[in-house]
C-alpha cells in the first residue's frame, strides 16, 4: 500500500483579521488545512511549519489547529517576535492586506525536527511573503533544498512590496510547480527578465489563453533544467489553468450556494491543496485541475479561508 502522505505548508502564519472578526489564515497554514483533510482520510497529514510568539494570538493559533486536527509540533515559539497578523478590508468581496512587520515568522529557524520533516515529506508549498526577511528566506530556501525527494510548489502570492528579484528566481530554481494568477504572471516575467516581446493581451478567451501559453512556456524554457515541469495560472472566475511542456489543460468554474459573509480569502490555497492531491495521487491533469477548481470555488463561497470541506467533496 501506498505510504501515508505528508504535505507541508512552510512559511506565515497568522490571523486574517476583519472588521467584525479575526479568522486563522497565511496561505502555507491554509493549504496545509485542506491538504490534511484531503490526506486524513487514508492516513495522510497536512503538517504547518510556522512559527509563533509567545502571546495570546499565539495560543488562540494553537486553539485553533487544535480545533482543525492540525498537529503544531512543529511550529515553532517566538519568546520576542508577535504571532502575525494581518488587517484585511474588503472591497466588493476582493480583500486587501495590511500586513504587521517583524512578526515570529520573519524568524523561522532550521532546525534537525524540520530537517527531517524535509527529507521525508511528499509535497512543500512556500511562497514569497514568508521570504520578505533573510532569516526566514534562508531558512525556506534549505528546507525546500532538502526536499528533494518531493513536489515543491512555489505558490508566488505577490502582497504588497514583500518580493523582490532574488526570492523570484530563488524560488523559481527550486520548485517543481509555480503557481501565479493571470496579473502576477507579467510582474513575474518582467522582474525575471522574461518579458521581451511579451504582451498581457485578455482581450478574449482563446487571446488571454495563448498569452498565458506563452507566459508559462517561458517560465519553463528558463528553469525547467533545473526541474520545474508545471506552471499553474489562477484567473479568478475562468477558473484554473494547468501548462507543462506539452500540455494546457482547464476545466469548468464549479458553482456553490454563496454563504451571506462569503469572502474570497484562501481560495487560491484551497486550490493549491487541490493540486498537490491530484499530483501526488498520479490522477490526469484534467482531473487535477477539475478538483482545484472546486475547491477554490468552494472555499470562496465560505466565510473566512478554511471552512470545513465536505465529507463527500472528492466523491462528488
Amino acid at each position: 500500500m501506498p505510504h501515508p502522505l505528508i504535505v507541508v505548508g512552510l512559511g506565515e502564519s497568522l490571523f486574517d483579521v476583519f472588521p467584525d472578526r479575526a479568522i486563522l489564515g497565511g496561505a502555507p497554514l491554509n493549504v496545509a488545512y485542506h491538504a490534511h483533510q484531503l490526506c486524513s482520510s487514508s492516513g495522510g497529514r497536512g503538517v504547518v511549519a510556522s512559527r509563533i510568539g509567545d502571546d495570546e494570538l499565539g495560543q488562540q493559533m494553537i486553539g485553533e489547529l487544535q480545533v482543525r486536527k492540525l498537529s503544531y509540533e512543529l511550529v515553532q515559539r517566538d519568546s520576542v517576535h508577535p504571532t502575525g497578523r494581518v488587517d484585511i478590508a474588503l472591497r466588493h468581496g476582493e480583500p486587501t492586506y495590511k500586513f504587521l512587520a517583524d512578526v515570529a515568522w520573519d524568524h523561522l529557524e532550521w532546525t534537525s525536527q524540520w530537517e527531517q520533516l524535509a527529507k521525508s515529506c511528499d509535497a512543500v508549498v512556500f511562497g514569497t511573503l514568508a521570504q520578505r526577511c533573510p532569516v526566514s528566506r534562508k531558512t525556506i530556501q534549505q528546507f525546500v533544498g532538502t526536499a528533494r525527494q518531493a513536489i515543491r510548489l512555489f505558490d508566488v502570492n505577490l502582497r504588497v512590496n514583500f518580493f523582490d528579484v532574488d526570492s523570484l528566481r530563488q524560488g523559481a530554481e527550486i520548485a517543481t510547480a509555480i503557481k501565479l494568477n493571470e496579473d502576477e504572471m507579467p510582474v513575474v516575467l518582467q522582474m525575471l527578465g522574461l518579458d521581451a516581446g511579451f504582451k498581457d493581451d485578455r482581450s478574449t478567451e482563446s487571446v488571454a489563453d495563448s498569452t498565458h501559453k506563452t507566459g508559462a512556456s517561458r517560465l519553463l524554457n528558463a528553469f525547467g533544467s533545473l526541474g520545474l515541469k508545471t506552471v499553474v495560472v489562477t484567473r479568478g472566475a475562468r477558473g484554473t489553468a494547468l501548462i507543462t511542456a506539452d500540455d494546457f489543460v482547464c476545466a469548468p468554474v464549479a458553482q456553490f450556494p454563496r454563504h451571506p459573509q462569503a469572502d474570497n480569502v484562501g481560495a487560491g490555497d484551497a486550490c493549491s491543496a487541490g493540486l498537490l492531491w491530484g499530483w501526488l495521487n498520479n490522477w490526469s491533469h484534467q482531473e487535477t485541475v477539475t478538483l482545484a477548481n472546486r475547491l477554490g470555488a468552494f472555499v470562496a463561497s465560505q466565510p473566512g479561508a478554511t471552512p470545513p470541506i465536505p465529507v463527500d467533496f472528492l466523491k462528488s
